[in-house]
């Protein structure tokens, strides 16, 4: 008996090392195969952009191809649930945006997953949001705006991509900063929204910098400010609203991110941070995510407290605006 119990315990034991053996190895040989990478919107959007170019980067330093699944619905969301709750292999990631990983479990509580479901690989990049006026608004700055919107109050409207975006809680943001009324028009994305502007049938309205650029650029909407503390380095002519003392307070902007599924392999999130960080410091990535309106991350941020203070900012903002869906 004495000796069953002795050849269990060994067989237990070589069992558990011929696992451990085995995962090393993986975690070695990684990566042998193609990797996917899932984005929670349809092409062409700036998430789709950025992720694209990022795939194409980690390829090249990974030896393997990166696949693009773009997954749209519920605002990134399932995409996100997706990743959460896959292999934790590192042949499935996600360049995400903080309405999916910071703000839709903050008006979603059924959503079935939360930020600590995901290995943070790194900050990738992010750009700033822009306030825009319609020709029919009749303002050229924010002072123009404040008094415009004081004159009328609960009588002049923004727009935004929906409920919940980084839009929406930004406009709320100015208007709580403001202490303006305006009433929230939730569009089905940036060109309804566009069209509604263009065409006056909305006074205001809140855009990615990127997606905003072409309408103001060709003088068909009017650029208030940017919504990060400080201009943004590519449009230097543009304003922050912060510049103005009753929008001292407002920064915001929409950020993208490399994200794996919870308990990632440390010998896979060094292979994957590594090939992030070496794209960062590209010249030539650096130059092609300026040109879609980005700005790179610092290597150095620490991607999970970052998320965390986003978080609690987003969180004060969703509760005064008494966003839900």
């Amino acid at each position: 008996m004495q000796n069953r119990s002795i050849l269990r315990r060994t067989a237990l034991a070589c069992g558990i090392a011929l696992l451990a053996a085995g995962s090393a190895f993986a975690d070695a040989s990684y990566p042998n195969k193609p990797i996917t990478m899932v984005i929670g919107y349809p092409p062409g959007g700036s998430t789709d952009l950025v992720g694209r170019m990022v795939g194409t980067e980690l390829a090249n330093r990974l030896g393997q191809p990166v696949v693009i699944e773009n997954l749209g619905g519920a605002g990134g969301a399932i995409a996100a649930q997706k990743v959460a709750k896959s292999a934790p292999d590192g042949y499935t990631i996600m360049v995400g945006a903080n309405n999916e990983l910071a703000i839709a479990r903050l008006i979603n509580k059924s959503l079935k997953y939360t930020i600590k479901d995901f290995t943070a690989i790194g900050m990738v990049a992010s750009q700033p949001l822009v306030l825009v006026a319609s020709q029919k608004a009749g303002v050229k700055n924010t002072d123009e705006f404040i008094a415009a919107v004081a004159k009328a109050p609960g009588q002049t409207s923004y727009g935004s991509s929906g409920v919940g975006t980084s839009l929406h809680l930004a406009g709320e943001l100015v208007k709580e900063q403001g202490k303006l009324q305006m009433t929230h028009i939730p569009y089905r994305g940036v060109a309804p929204l566009t069209t509604d502007l263009v065409g006056n049938n909305i006074e205001y309205g809140m855009f990615v910098l990127s997606s905003g650029l072409p309408q103001i650029q060709s003088g068909k909407v009017i650029a208030l400010g940017t919504t990060e503390a400080k201009r943004s380095a590519i449009t230097p002519n543009i304003p922050a609203l912060a510049e103005n003392p009753a929008f001292k307070n407002v920064d915001i902007s929409v950020w993208f991110a490399l994200m794996a599924p919870p308990n990632l392999p440390k010998p896979i999130q060094d292979k994957l941070k590594k090939a992030l960080n070496d794209t960062l410091a590209s010249a030539d990535f650096r130059k092609k995510l300026a040109a879609t309106g980005s700005v790179v991350s610092d290597a150095k941020l620490d991607t999970d407290k970052y998320i965390a203070s986003e978080i609690a900012k987003y969180t004060k903002i969703v509760e005064f605006a008494k966003i839900e869906e």
